[in-house]
């Protein structure tokens, strides 16, 4: 069966006044952003499509007006269910100023709601969010005033506690790939991720709805080889073909990004500064073992992996990141998700399978805030929607959680001398709260699930413990009562504290 090819414009026409839209990508991998620029167009230049619902796992554009950040008008949006928001600034805005209904989710149970939506479940089951503000018991994914559905349930099975993500209608799915052949059949064989494409497609046409996929270009024969089809034609209603369509915003197409060369050396990890990141990098570290299998968030622990190659440690672990890449050298910035030489690229859904199942050893992650709880709040920074990201997904799976972030924020100062730190300016913004403005990670849970957990700044380090935060190490140079404990809202558990000097 033939399928037709149509323009960004003309599917962008269809697009009825309050839909639900389904978009995939996260960050430039798989950004579809030719259809996006063309739902823009048409909502500027007609007022219509508008109050669409949005639905997105992972944060998509380049930060500079890409991807989201096209659709961030009042009018144009009426509701957002996001998993990552930061690349679309000014989505923010409209979310902080309550000018859209904003709800944050999981990363991995939104893409999972999705499959469930197409296979027509009674929506998503899983322990993923318990105790965080996911859970309807804290915020139900709701983040401003205006967002006043419940669209999470608690429900008890076999004694035990779980959440029920609700289903929904997906009316349009915006998907991409990189070729179609005549019959829809759409390969991703040139991009650096599959992300959730095919479970979006499969849950708009099964609800009932359009999937229109962007591509580069149309095969050259009728023949797309099985093997290299992601989302068979029976799911595509339209083809659009962008012929300057870039892998990412890293290359035009780098075969090395989609895992389609081998290294002819080995692939060298950017080396890490030598700064305040470098020294919270190095202590976190510490914990690895080998042998294990590792997660890597954004920001400071993304710059673990050069410290491991700088130990000669580099292939004595499995690293993985939620966007389905397993090992090759891990990318940052609008390209975090992607990896050069990567040696697996599965779909995010299976990744994702893999961490709320237990699969990872060891996850270092991020930190904006902690409380006495042991909570971590990396989803709402100074009044600002960020999202979770996978961050909800993989520290509720992993056995072992080792937090990475700054003891305090905003004009924060320090220096290496010798093996000792020196502070020279302290932060005016603290970072050890009372309690977190937004439970992205929850203390409470991770002891019910018996993980062992680990909070790394700068100048010292803590665990969580049935009976509180214990402070149990701090820098060479720091002096415990005067840096650390006066510098804290919550007073932690303080016995055995060893002193560490700086690698």
């Amino acid at each position: 069966m033939r399928r037709s090819c149509s323009s960004a414009a003309d599917v962008a026409s269809r697009i009825a006044d309050g839909a639900t839209l389904a978009i995939c990508g996260s960050g430039t991998l798989l950004e579809p952003d030719a259809l996006l620029a063309a739902i823009e167009a048409s909502f500027l230049g007609t007022g219509h499509p508008r109050d669409l619902t949005l639905v997105h796992a992972l944060g998509i554009g380049d930060g500079r007006g890409s991807g989201l950040e096209r659709l961030a008008h009042k009018g144009l949006v009426r509701k957002v269910i996001g998993g990552h928001w930061s690349w679309s600034a000014k989505m923010q805005a409209l979310a902080r100023n309550d000018q859209i209904q904003a709800y944050s989710l999981p990363a991995g149970v939104i893409m999972s709601l999705m499959r469930e939506i197409g296979a027509g479940r009674p929506g998503l089951i899983t322990h993923i969010g318990l105790g965080t503000f996911a859970d309807p018991a804290v915020a139900g994914g709701k983040c401003n005033g205006s967002a006043t559905e419940d669209i999470v349930e608690r429900l008890q099975i076999d004694g035990r506690t779980y959440l029920r993500y609700k289903p929904f209608k997906v009316d349009v799915a915006i998907v991409r790939g990189s070729l179609a052949d005549p019959s829809a059949n759409i390969s991703l064989c040139h991009e650096a991720a599959d992300l959730d494409a095919y479970a979006l497609a499969l849950a708009a046409h099964n609800s009932g709805g359009k999937v229109y996929a962007q591509v580069r270009a149309l095969s050259d024969s009728a023949f797309v080889p099985a093997r290299l089809v992601r989302i068979p034609g029976v799911l595509v209603d339209e083809v659009v073909v962008v012929a300057d369509q870039r892998q990412c915003v890293a290359a035009d197409y780098d075969p090395a990004i989609s895992g389609e060369a081998r290294p002819t050396s080995a692939a060298s990890e950017q080396p890490m500064a030598d700064d305040i990141r470098r020294i919270i990098a190095e202590r976190a570290a510490n914990e690895f073992i080998p042998g294990m299998s590792l997660n890597f968030g954004f920001g400071i622990p993304g710059g673990i992996p050069s410290l491991l190659a700088e130990r000669g440690l580099q292939d004595s672990y499995w690293g993985s990141i939620e966007q389905g890449i397993h090992n090759g050298r891990m990318m940052g910035g609008a390209m975090f998700g992607a990896a050069l030489y990567p040696q697996a690229i599965v779909t995010s859904l299976d990744q994702f399978d893999f961490y709320s199942g237990g699969g990872v050893d060891l996850a270092f992650l991020g930190m904006g805030e902690m409380d006495g709880q042991g909570n971590v709040n990396v989803s709402n920074l100074g009044g600002t929607l960020v999202g979770p990201g996978g961050f909800i997904d993989i520290t509720q799976g992993a056995r072992k959680v080792v937090f990475c972030g700054a003891f305090e924020a905003k004009g924060l100062d320090v220096a290496k001398v010798g093996d000792a730190l020196q502070i020279e300016r302290r932060g005016e913004v603290p970072k050890l709260v009372e309690q977190v403005r937004h439970i992205t990670f929850s203390g409470p849970q991770a002891l019910r699930n018996g993980q062992e957990v680990l909070y790394v700044t700068e100048r010292a380090v803590f665990r969580l413990l049935p009976e509180g935060i214990e402070l149990i190490e701090v820098a060479r140079g720091v002096d415990i009562q005067r840096d650390v404990l006066e510098r804290m809202n919550f007073t932690p558990i303080v016995r055995n504290v060893a002193v560490a000097g700086l690698v």
